[in-house]
């Protein structure tokens, strides 16, 4: 069954993640809990179908309220996928994108980028560190170093990020092989990158905790009592988080 291989194929990819991948999660929680405890936001970016990862932990039930994605028009892969892909590698936008979301140093900046190949996440990167905001890169190794940079500078998205977690995807994405498709089928990126994006919100949470800050965790809004629980935050970061 090609279905039950693909849900295989993600099992094998997470553990890889797990044997390989903590010791730089754990370091991006550390720096994510470190930010919110100090009064800061983590904001997320992700161009094409990496947006959905970025979004993944932005006012989302069990997760951290301090997360603010940054989700720009025709730069997400729902809408209009292929001016996504044209405008993904236009140089010279994410600087725009960057000011007008105008982070802190405080702040940390989550890239997500499968590929890391493109030039609105290099730069991103790269605008960032002008700017002393620290940098979370979550991409694939094998897929960056697989494929040349469509940047002017040759660099790609893991050369430049403070914090580089793999996400440990095969180059093209496909885990599945489909006999008349000339190339593997079935996304790893979407999977991986969820998971490792939650499992650093869960880390700082307990970080959080251990040093005696109460985390800004989201109820579940159709939980019993989770109107009242939320509305605190909703009011603590209403004026700070776009989504909101």
């Amino acid at each position: 069954m090609t279905a039950l291989e693909y849900l295989e194929k993600m099992d094998d990819l997470l553990k890889r993640i797990k044997a390989t991948q903590m010791d730089r999660i754990l370091q991006a929680a550390e720096v994510v809990a470190d930010s919110i405890s100090d009064g800061g936001l983590v904001h997320t970016f992700g161009t094409g179908h990496s947006h959905y990862v970025a979004e993944e932990p932005c006012c989302r039930a069990s997760s951290l309220m301090a997360v603010n994605a940054w989700l720009v028009p025709g730069l997400m892969g729902n809408t209009q996928a292929d001016l996504a892909y044209r405008l993904e590698r236009l140089e010279g936008y994410a600087k725009h994108i960057l000011d007008y979301f105008n982070p802190s140093k405080k702040d940390v900046l989550i890239i997500v980028s499968n590929s890391g190949r493109n030039a609105v996440s290099i730069e991103m990167a790269m605008e960032a560190k002008k700017k002393g905001i620290k940098t979370v890169a979550i991409t694939s190794l094998e897929y960056s170093k697989g494929v040349p940079s469509r940047h002017s500078s040759g660099k790609k998205l893991y050369e430049i990020a403070d914090i580089v977690i793999d996400n440990c995807c095969p180059l093209g994405e496909g885990v599945v092989d489909v006999e008349g498709v000339p190339f593997k089928v079935g996304p790893s990126s979407t999977v991986t990158g969820a998971a490792i994006i939650d499992a650093i919100m869960v880390q700082a949470a307990r970080n959080m905790a251990d040093k005696g800050v109460e985390p800004p965790a989201t109820m579940s809004g159709n939980l019993p009592g989770a109107d009242e629980y939320n509305e605190k935050l909703f009011d603590k970061y209403r004026n700070r988080i776009k989504m909101l």
